[in-house]
C-alpha cells in the first residue's frame, strides 16, 4: 500500500484481492451501521452505504467500489426493506430508492476516481509544462 496524499490515507491497488476484500468489509460495516439506524427508526435504506462507497472508491479504486455498490443493492433489499430478511416484490417507492442509490453511486464513484487521479498527479509533482500553450499567440 502506498500513501494517497490525502490525510495519510493508504491507497490499495485497483483489481487486487485486497481491494475487493476491503469492499466486502466496508459493505459489512455499513450494514452494521445501517442496522443500528433502522433499529433507531430511520427509514433511509442506503444512508450508511453512500458515504462509504465514496471513501472506498477513493482508497481502493473504481472496481472495488462498483463491486460494493452491486453487493449493497440485494443486501438492502433483503435486510432493510420491510418485510425484513426476505425478498418480496418492490413497491414503486422502494424501486425509486434503489434507482436513486444507483445514480448516486455512479456519481460518487466517478468523483472519487477523479480525486484519486488528481492525488496521483499531485504526488508525482503536478502537471509539467509542455513548453507550448494553446492560449498564447506566437505572433
Amino acid at each position: 500500500m502506498r500513501r494517497a496524499g490525502l490525510f495519510g490515507v493508504p491507497r490499495v491497488r485497483s483489481w487486487s484481492w485486497q481491494a475487493f476484500l476491503l469492499g466486502l468489509v466496508v459493505v459489512a460495516a455499513s450494514a452494521l451501521l445501517q442496522g443500528i439506524c433502522v433499529a433507531l427508526g430511520a427509514k433511509l435504506y442506503f444512508a450508511a452505504f453512500v458515504p462509504s462507497l465514496f471513501v472506498l472508491a477513493l482508497v481502493a479504486g473504481v472496481p472495488a467500489a462498483t463491486f460494493a455498490a452491486l453487493l449493497t443493492i440485494p443486501l438492502v433489499w433483503w435486510a432493510f426493506i420491510p418485510p425484513f430478511f426476505e425478498f418480496t416484490p418492490l413497491t414503486s417507492a422502494n424501486a425509486d430508492s434503489i434507482n436513486l442509490f444507483c445514480l448516486l453511486a455512479v456519481l460518487l464513484i466517478g468523483l472519487a476516481d477523479l480525486c484519486r487521479k488528481t492525488m496521483m498527479i499531485n504526488s508525482r509533482g503536478g502537471l509539467k509544462p509542455s513548453g507550448k500553450s494553446a492560449a498564447t499567440n506566437s505572433q
